[in-house]
């Protein structure tokens, strides 16, 4: 995935996310020259979570939020690659091929022709417009029940200049606001036809994407399989073919799986495994590789929004 933070080499080699008190790691990186040189193919097995639902904008849970991530892409993005320090958080286009700012609360975003939504129904592969921004930002903003509308309300309206270009007018300055359109939780787009089809966005056919990964299979608490998306608008990307987000809720099978190969990441949370299992794991796994960075996840008590007897 290209929102890792890591390159494609330390993807290779094994590399994963970690943290300040915690660390991950592969148990089988490859050759270091050898993996210098990406190549196309193979399957990518993570640890994963059973997604509440697929409707990105009614739910705040990472089990959710972390499962599209595959499949969405945003107007902008973060960063990644070997020449960005994992934990910046330097913003991109996307979907965006060029942008400005006409005055302190006017952005007009030219989009990249030629980018396709996945081929499924009822979307079936049509290109990626200025309607679907519009649509995507303004049901954000509209639907009952989404707890994350306040990071979107500085909105004032959204506007279609042409099938390319879209304007989006701020109610004041915001500078954080390229920030929010890349954060894959808030701004991620998603298809008209899925909705009117489905009536919501949470069931797993629902989940269409213009992003380097399709949907395939979801087998309930056992595995999401999603699929190299072959018309992906950033070329030569994904590498590998296939991603087993393979879903285990027992902290000690997990472990006993990733022990065993079964996972090409460490078991615990975002991939990773504890500082204190480091050097067992070095001895049971010579070629065993971890890479160390900072932790940036936070935990929150949230209000709950779909039930007045039990608010939290």
């Amino acid at each position: 995935m290209e929102h890792t933070g890591l390159s494609r080499r330390e993807i290779l080699k094994g590399g994963t996310v970690v943290g300040t008190a915690l660390m991950a790691g592969a148990l089988k990186p490859e050759d270091a020259a050898e993996a210098a040189t990406p190549k196309q193919g193979g399957t990518l097995r993570v640890n994963g979570w059973d997604p509440r639902g697929f409707d990105m904008h009614l739910s705040l849970s990472y089990r959710t939020q972390t499962t599209l991530s595959f499949m969405h892409n945003n107007l902008f993005r973060f960063k990644a690659g070997p020449d960005v320090p994992i934990g910046r958080l330097e913003v991109e286009p996307d979907l965006v091929e060029t942008w400005e700012q006409t005055d302190p609360v006017t952005y007009v975003f030219k989009l990249k022709e030629g980018v396709r939504w996945h081929d499924k129904p009822p979307v079936n592969g049509r290109e990626f417009v200025a309607d679907d921004v519009k649509y995507s930002l303004d049901r954000f903003l509209t639907i009952p029940g989404n707890a994350r509308r306040s990071n979107l309300d500085m909105i004032d309206k959204v506007e279609v200049v042409n099938q390319y270009t879209v304007k989006i007018t701020l109610k004041r300055p915001y500078v954080w606001f390229l920030d929010q359109l890349a954060d894959a939780m808030t701004s991620a787009m998603i298809a008209r036809e899925a909705v009117e089809k489905f009536g919501d966005l949470k069931k797993p056919e629902a989940a269409i994407g213009t992003g380097p990964w399709i949907l395939e299979k979801y087998d309930p608490n056992v595995q999401v399989t999603f699929v190299r998306n072959p018309d992906y608008f950033h070329k030569g990307l994904p590498y590998a073919d296939k991603v087993e987000w393979i879903i285990i809720s027992d902290n000690a099978t997990r472990q006993s799986a990733y022990r065993a190969g079964k996972f090409d990441f460490g078991w615990q949370f975002i991939c990773t495994v504890q500082v204190d299992e480091i050097e067992r794991l070095k001895k049971q796994h010579p070629d065993w590789y971890y890479k160390p960075f900072l932790w940036d996840v936070v935990s929150r008590t949230m209000f709950r929004t779909d039930r007045k007897d039990l608010p939290f």
